[in-house]
């Protein structure tokens, strides 16, 4: 931490730009009972940015968190542009050619009743230390006071680099501590690990995990038909973050971030970098190599 302060004391300017949305969200994470009903660290929507307006989420079964899901391809290569709940997704793609007025990504474009919303390290930092963690506001506060800033100051381009230091240094804390109980348990004789699951052989059945991840918040949805899996559907932190234009033409987090970011050199527009970078990008999904005229580039045996 004592590097990451040095380095974020050295760049102020980079707390004041690259906002981007207002609207965070982050789900609760570490659970410490058997029901998924409560975790150790909370979730929450963010509807306005600020901590003020942190709205709880405490449980992966919340009716508002799993309803309140979209994702919708306006301006994404694939067939269905109208907004889908995950249960309801499909993903088919339509390849074609970059058009910055129409389709342009391969990115679908999730949102959470309706909105954008920015997900990571600083929606799970200050989700927590809204709902008066002592150990988060511990560490948010002891940096806020290094930097002389707030801890909605967070929410920004240097702010996610400081958040994310954090949130590694909360993690490496917890770790020991699960270690600790894991060693426990097992010297009492605990040694279950996984509690399988019986799917019936007929009718349907939908289900959904949420994990904040690193990156922010991660869901996995699957309808299960007659035994088998009829749908599946992952939206996946960087999809929030790289988000295209919706249908209202509301853009997500990156493309936001960038809206009024000084550059000084149009040629060497280095600060975009620096921006998009803060959201720790993770868009392999999200590339695909294409022939122009069609021809077949690589294929892969599946074994």
């Amino acid at each position: 931490l004592p590097d990451l302060l040095a380095i974020a004391r050295a760049y102020p300017e980079w707390f004041r730009v690259g906002r981007g949305v207002d609207a965070l969200l982050a789900v609760p994470e570490f659970p410490v009972d058997e029901t998924g009903g409560a975790f150790l660290l909370p979730g929450g929507f963010f509807p306005r940015g600020g901590l003020a307006s942190w709205q709880p989420i405490r449980r992966h079964d919340d009716g508002r968190l799993v309803r309140g899901i979209a994702e919708s391809a306006e301006h994404s290569w694939y067939a269905d542009p109208a907004p889908r709940h995950p249960w309801e997704g499909a993903t088919e793609p339509v390849p074609a050619d970059y058009d910055a007025g129409g389709k342009y990504t391969w990115c679908k474009a999730p949102r959470f009743e309706g909105v954008p919303v920015e997900v990571g390290p600083v929606a799970q930092m200050l989700a927590a230390y809204a709902d008066g963690n002592a150990r988060v506001r511990s560490l948010v506060d002891g940096a806020c006071e290094a930097l002389g800033i707030g801890p909605d100051d967070l929410h920004s381009v240097m702010g996610r680099m400081v958040a994310r230091g954090l949130r590694a240094a909360l993690m490496a804390d917890l770790s020991v501590e699960f270690l600790d109980r894991l060693e426990a348990n097992l010297a009492a004789g605990d040694r279950e690990y996984a509690r399988p699951a019986e799917i019936p052989a007929k009718g349907e059945f939908r289900g959904v995990g949420f994990h904040e991840a690193p990156r922010g918040m991660l869901s996995h949805w699957i309808v299960i038909e007659d035994g088998r899996i009829g749908r599946y559907q992952a939206v996946v932190p960087s999809t929030w973050n790289a988000s295209p234009r919706d249908a209202q033409g509301r853009s997500g987090p990156y493309e936001a971030s960038l809206v009024g970011l000084p550059v000084a050199d149009p040629e060497r527009p280095l600060e975009v970098l620096r921006a998009i970078h803060s959201f720790d990008p993770c868009i392999a999904c999200a590339v695909h190599t294409l022939d122009v005229r069609g021809r077949e580039i690589a294929r892969v045996r599946v074994l």
